[in-house]
């Protein structure tokens, strides 16, 4: 891990609570942590694997086709001991199956069922929803066909078994990603719109550094924690939808 708890300190663009896009605050979980104007035009990259999946599709990927050895790969990659790439690279050379055994595997996977009211509310108060696959990748285009939503992903040529990391950037202070989860969040600052990251995975850190508001849960949110990042727990998308558009959030339910 490359940065340190003064740097992450010394973040500039933290939205924090005397910022005017900051909703004033009530309690967790209990209403929007930004005010909806702030929406407008504003990015929000949420990670597939890590937040809009029940549970990670590349684990489930691992677990039924996977080689012996795989797991201490698994392991860096998790607890970010090594760069995403280069674990990426160790992991898919361990990877067996056929194209369609993996494309079941990564399928049996479901998203989390408030993906979708999510994004419609986003988009609906003028947000880009760009969501970040981070890991094999082959299937992040098949899992988010019919959102609105922008897909940055990995990529596998099967003939080849070659990955490929198309989203990688040379230009980031860090190369060692394999998605560069900056980006969007710069092209948002570029624009002078507010950038929100809804995350659950150690390597979403990068991102963490520069965005506005983090929403994180899981592996992130402890590493959130540790570093001292002001961040707003999450459990399912649900949670996002309220803390970010406020009401019940997501699906109706029977229990609402």
């Amino acid at each position: 891990m490359c940065e340190s708890a003064g740097t992450i300190a010394a973040v500039s663009n933290r939205l924090l609570p005397d910022d005017p896009r900051a909703a004033p605050a009530t309690g967790p979980s209990a209403g929007p942590v930004v005010v909806a104007a702030a929406l407008a035009g504003a990015t929000v990259v949420v990670d597939l694997d890590g937040a809009a999946r029940v549970r990670s599709a590349d684990a489930e990927v691992l677990a039924r086709f996977g080689r012996d050895g795989w797991e201490p790969s698994w392991a860096a990659l998790e607890t970010g001991a090594t760069s995403t790439r280069e674990a990426l690279v160790d992991l898919w050379d361990l990877v067996g199956g056929d194209e369609g055994s993996l494309r079941s595997a990564a399928r049996a996977v479901p998203l989390d069922p408030d993906l979708g009211p999510l994004v419609d509310g986003l988009r609906a108060v003028g947000a880009r929803v760009v969501v970040v696959a981070d890991g094999f990748g082959f299937d992040a285009a098949d899992a988010c066909a019919g959102l609105d939503v922008e897909v940055l992903a990995n990529d596998v040529d099967f003939a080849r078994r070659y990955l490929s990391f198309p989203h990688g950037s040379l230009s980031c202070p860090c190369t060692t990603c394999a998605v560069c989860k900056q980006a969007p969040v710069r092209e948002a600052h570029d624009r002078g719109a507010l950038a929100v990251l809804v995350g659950g995975r150690v390597n979403d850190r990068k991102a963490v550094l520069l965005a506005d508001v983090v929403l994180a849960r899981g592996p992130l949110a402890r590493w959130c924690e540790a570093n001292e990042v002001p961040y707003t727990p999450f459990r399912g998308l649900a949670d996002v939808h309220r803390a970010l558009l406020g009401g019940h959030g997501g699906r109706a339910r029977a229990d609402a």
